[in-house]
């Protein structure tokens, strides 16, 4: 299992939080998703067939896109 945590600056209230984790949540592989409104990070664990690339291409999709 890989587990990634990284800042979205575009996290502004627990809005941005939810729509991050049900995009995240949607995706094949995504075993865990935790956005913090204070600190604009989020923790992703996920397995084959997601990959970073899909996860960065998923919140770049929806206006999220990590740092």
């Amino acid at each position: 299992m890989e587990k990634k945590v990284f800042q979205v600056p575009n996290i502004g209230c627990g809005g941005c939080v939810s729509a991050i984790e049900n995009e995240l949540n949607g995706l094949a592989g995504v075993a865990y998703v935790k956005g913090e409104v204070d600190s604009k990070m989020v923790t992703v664990e996920y397995n084959e067939p997601a990959n970073w690339d899909k996860i960065v291409a998923a919140l770049t999709e929806i206006e999220y896109p990590p740092a």
